[in-house]
């Protein structure tokens, strides 16, 4: 029997004397397997809309005949048949999908055990289940008790319905992902814990819900509207950010973390969503964009819609919606903040969501861009999507919602101006398609990377791709009746033509590229070379600006670490190297916890030409995890942990931060001994496993003297024999 409900003797006012309830058995079990909730603890039952689930009455006495419950379930304040936030319904032998439903399965004695069925499209949410005996006399409907539906990926009616059982087990089970990070040529794996099956989680997303202002204002009508998964999405887009509301996660780009976490040092969202409920819905300090998506992820898988976290490189921040990233830059090739409103960021990070889309039609359903990091407003709030994956790929902006914002995210093309002393510009020769690079997500069922970009757009330079980059550049520019062209304002008043964006730069007789010479480690110096190669049959002369700046991963600059000029004689075809040296004493006060450094050299050649050649580096690091022995459940295993000193000076006041969903009851912090310069030291622990299956463990490097160095391993925990 699985999670009996004790009663006081509850009447359900039969004609026939004395008919009471006497126990609920809810059948926790045999109905959290049937319907994947077995997971979420607690007592309350969890059942997914759509599918039956069972439950046992105990009586004081056999139910008669003639006799026959009437069942009531409602959600919300002032709950209505109207508004299908609730519905009155008996016992039947007919089955019928588009209505709640009640089937009397076995009787014995004085035990009757039901089946209840939602519709598929019900409002999802906390119920109250209540019943009465059918009679001529109208009697009050008495309480059996609450449960919690959920959106069904298993139900092919439910609008979330996902047909693979492989892609539902890692989008909606898997209590543990990954993220990536980084640079497009160097990128890096993160763990997240997102945990949606830990105490009190439910409860939470489910307190997401009742802290909009759509419910605030009017609890009745946002309640009824909770069975569509574009209005649920959008909604939890603006809660996990704290920018309209008492959202969930506090958003912080400056570096600056006073007053609260840095965005680096969370592991997962468990955390997070436990201060802001425990801190009465006080947003918490603070995220960026991979926190956010961790978030909003753990949201909506708990929930029941199948969700994935994706990493987009070089993601375009369009503000001003004309598809063109416009970045100003000085002689030495750095960027002029007060003129540059636009960025172009090292990477940003998103979910996905899978659903239909009965708004758009069939040909949109399927993955959904969501998007909680608060970078533009929609409709006067800062939330992003849902946007069909299909409409972006075919550049069908126009559709509901946020399409251009996304659009220029993996499209916009990036454009370089030089800025002149007489505030005159100039376009400077560079790579503009680098905007929507290696767009990526988690495997399923693996820890490997996959390239997704292709879901979002036909191959870079292909005809298909300019014709859908035409297609949406029609959507979003209106030509006015006279033949005059919109245009489009830019900082510092600047008005630009869609032409002028249009017009190439001049191809310069030179091409450059930065080349790392030796991998770049985070402690150590940094030793590049700028290769110069001349395109032409004469010689010419070529000054080179260089700079360098420890940067965020918004490519925002924090300070500059190089600022030099060389002139350089090419020969006709010939190549030549400037080496470039960077000590660690350089960069090391002034280094993000991004470990980030930007290269520029502004190449200005004989006749005029122009090239900008940039180069973005992380710095690498060191931490390895290895598990000493079989992983089961209840069962001490030990842990070794590898970590090395990066910096050539000793280090002190060094911890493990240990964290992992079904490994760990919250986390673990261990200390790490005083390290001398370059020294390894191997440090052990034991953990005791409570849930089997594949568990992540994460282990962050912590010290005051350099940024945390994050690493993660899957262990395979089997049950006990």
């Amino acid at each position: 029997m699985g999670n009996v409900r004790e009663l006081g003797p509850i009447s359900l006012c039969s004609p026939c004397p004395g008919l009471r309830v006497t126990e609920v058995d809810w059948q926790r079990l045999r109905n959290g397997t049937a319907h994947h909730t077995q997971e979420y603890p607690g007592s309350n039952l969890v059942v997914r809309r759509g599918q039956r689930f069972t439950f046992t009455l105990e009586l004081n006495r056999p139910l008669e005949s003639e006799e026959t419950l009437i069942f009531t379930v409602e959600t919300g304040p002032q709950a209505s048949e109207a508004l299908h936030t609730k519905a009155v319904f008996q016992t039947s032998e007919l089955e019928r999908g588009d209505t709640w439903m009640a089937v009397k399965e076995a009787q014995t004695e004085n035990t009757t055990t039901f089946s209840l069925a939602s519709p598929p499209n019900a409002v999802i949410g906390r119920y109250q289940l209540s019943a009465r005996v059918s009679s001529r006399r109208k009697h009050s409907d008495r309480k059996l008790g609450e449960f919690v539906l959920l959106f069904n990926p298993w139900c092919p009616e439910d609008d979330v319905f996902l047909d693979s059982e492989e892609e539902r087990q890692e989008y909606v089970l898997n209590d543990s992902g990954i993220i990536f990070r980084g640079v497009e040529k160097r990128i890096r794996a993160q763990g997240w814990n997102f945990g949606q099956f830990e105490e009190d989680i439910l409860n939470i997303c489910l307190s997401i819900l009742d802290r909009t202002p759509s419910y605030q204002d009017d609890p009745a009508t946002d309640v009824s509207h909770r069975h569509d998964p574009v209005y649920i999405t959008r909604a939890v887009s603006a809660m996990v950010n704290s920018n309209n509301d008492r959202g969930v996660v506090q958003g912080q780009w400056q570096g600056k973390y006073g007053g609260g976490t840095s965005p680096l040092h969370w592991r997962g969202s468990v955390a997070i969503l436990h201060k802001w409920f425990k801190g009465r819905f006080k947003p918490v300090k603070y995220g960026q964009c991979w926190v956010f998506a961790g978030v909003m992820c753990t949201v909506l898988r708990c929930l029941g819609i199948a969700t994935r976290v994706v990493s987009n490189f070089n993601s375009a921040h369009d503000t001003d919606r004309n598809l063109s990233v416009d970045k100003y830059v000085d002689s030495f090739g750095r960027t002029l903040e007060d003129l540059t409103e636009d960025s172009m960021w090292n990477f940003h990070v998103w979910n996905e969501s899978w659903f239909a889309r009965r708004d758009l039609g069939p040909s949109y359903n399927g993955w959904q861009v969501l998007d909680a990091t608060p970078q533009e407003e929609s409709e006067g709030v800062f939330r992003c999507g849902p946007a069909s994956v299909t409409a972006i790929r075919e550049g069908d902006v126009h559709l509901a919602h946020d399409g251009p914002f996304v659009f220029a995210e993996v499209n916009a093309d990036y454009i370089t101006w030089l800025w002149n002393e007489d505030e005159s510009r100039e376009r400077v020769y560079s790579d503009t398609k680098k905007i929507g690079r290696c767009i990526s997500t988690k495997a399923v069922g693996s820890d490997s990377r996959v390239d997704i970009t292709s879901l979002y757009k036909y191959p870079e330079g292909s005809r298909k791709e300019r014709q859908v980059y035409s297609k949406a550049v029609k959507k979003l520019f209106s030509v006015e009746a006279s033949g005059r062209r919109a245009r489009v304002r830019r900082g510092g008043g600047r008005g630009l033509w869609r032409d002028d964006l249009l017009q190439p730069a001049t191809k310069p007789s030179i091409t450059g590229k930065f080349k790392v010479l030796e991998p770049p480690v985070l402690g150590h110096d940094l030793k590049l070379a700028l290769c110069l190669t001349s395109l032409t049959s004469r010689a010419q002369r070529v000054q080179v600006n260089l700079s360098g700046a420890t940067i965020l991963y918004t490519r925002r600059p924090v300070a500059e670490i190089l600022h030099e000029s060389h002139t350089v004689k090419l020969g006709p075809e010939e190549e030549k190297k400037i080496p470039i040296a960077i000590s660690y004493s350089q960069y090391k006060e002034d280094l993000t916890e991004d470990k980030k450094i930007l290269l520029a050299a502004m190449c200005l050649v004989t006749k005029g030409e122009k090239l900008l050649v940039e180069k973005d580096i992380t710095l690498e690091d060191f931490i390895t995890i290895k598990v000493l022995g079989p992983a089961v459940v209840g069962v001490a295993v030990g842990v070794e942990v590898m970590v090395l000193n990066p910096l050539s000076e000793r280090v002190k006041d060094c911890s493990l931060m240990v964290e992992g969903s079904g490994l760990l009851q919250g986390q673990l912090s261990i200390d790490v001994p005083s390290l001398d310069p370059q020294e390894k030291a191997s440090v052990q622990f034991k953990i005791t496993p409570f849930k089997s299956g594949p568990r992540q463990l994460q282990v962050d490097f912590v010290s005051p003297h350099f940024p945390d160095i994050k690493g993660f391993v899957i262990i395979h925990v089997a049950t006990a024999k």
